[in-house]
């Protein structure tokens, strides 16, 4: 008898723990955010050029919004940066992407297409404008760059629009004072080293992991970009008010800086869709984007300095109704 009520006794434990499982998961299910199931379906996500940390970043997205949105499809696509990956938002060939606040705001100001539709989602981090060469070179100034062989990004980047400028508020013209170059962070590296340029620019999160490889093969160092150049391009006014003069920290590349800072610029990164976008997967989107920081963060620095508290910002855009949703419901 003892054994038998032992075993109805087990019988019943077992049952319990399954209903309570049961009652546990709809729980959940009615705590879910929104109080609905994850959004469905696919999103397109540009990011930018292999070696970046706009490509590295939007991986370890999706890798996120997999976990959070089990049933959203992510395709990622390369481009050659905030230039481009403003275009395609804009233009529906994208819905989200992540690219410089002086580009968003170029593309505004030129009234191209679909400029009124875009939304900001968070500010993200700065990029740091990085103007590097050989460690033995004479380049010691931008106005030294007259001349040489020089690495402006990509086409359609943000780094060659910011390079442009700081060469312009230098004395010098991109297209006839120096040799151009159409590299990246993907080539330009490379190039470097084999002695094909003799300077690069690059924009972009601190470290970026093509700098940070490229330390280990080759001697370099970091060209500084003086404030009296970011005061020229803020009297010029426009996009370039966004630029701000700052230093580059020495733990950014310890075996490079040698415990020194470098003079340079910065400017804001913005995650970016369409007004168009669904309110509900934009605001699911903007949640993972906030609460998956650490664990991002852990394997791309730049990931660190997203901050509830400023993310909100996102100017020049106007923030996206989903994402106004999200910052609403956890505002204290």
């Amino acid at each position: 008898m003892s054994k038998l009520f032992s075993s109805f006794g087990r019988r019943r434990g077992l049952q319990g723990a399954a209903v309570g499982a049961v009652v546990l998961g709809l729980l959940l299910w009615w705590l879910l955010p929104l109080g609905e199931r994850p959004p469905s379906g696919t999103i397109t996500f540009s990011t930018g050029t292999t070696r970046g940390v706009y490509q590295e970043y939007g991986e370890r997205l999706r890798t996120a919004f997999g976990k959070d949105m089990p049933n959203l499809r992510v395709k990622l696509l390369t481009s050659d940066g905030s230039q481009e990956n403003v275009t395609r938002v804009a233009t529906g060939k994208a819905d989200f992407t992540i690219a410089a606040a002086d580009a968003v705001e170029t593309y505004e100001l030129e009234q191209r297409p679909g400029a009124a539709r875009l939304r900001g989602v968070a500010r993200l981090y700065d990029d740091y404008v990085q103007l590097v060469v050989a460690r033995d070179s004479r380049i010691n100034s931008v106005a030294d760059l007259r001349g040489k062989r020089v690495a402006v990004g990509p086409p359609e980047s943000g780094v060659r629009l910011i390079a442009e400028r700081v060469l312009k508020a230098a004395g010098i013209d991109p297209r006839q004072d120096i040799e151009p170059m159409a590299d990246g962070i993907d080539t330009g590296p490379g190039r470097l080293r084999q002695g094909s340029i003799d300077a690069f620019f690059w924009s972009g999160g601190l470290p970026t992991d093509g700098l940070k490889q490229l330390a280990s093969k080759f001697a370099y160092r970091f060209v500084p970009i003086e404030p009296e150049l970011v005061s020229k391009l803020h009297a010029e006014g426009g996009a370039m008010r966004y630029y701000r003069a700052t230093n580059m920290p020495e733990s950014a590349y310890p075996s490079i800086q040698n415990g020194s800072t470098v003079p340079t610029i910065a400017v804001s990164n913005v995650l970016m869709t369409r007004a168009d976008v669904d309110a509900r997967l934009t605001e699911w989107v903007t949640r993972t984007v906030i609460k998956s920081r650490d664990g991002i963060g852990a394997h791309v620095h730049s990931a660190q300095l997203v901050d509830l508290r400023t993310a909100i910002y996102t100017d020049p855009l106007v923030l996206h109704e989903g994402a106004r949703r999200y910052y609403r419901s956890v505002k204290p």
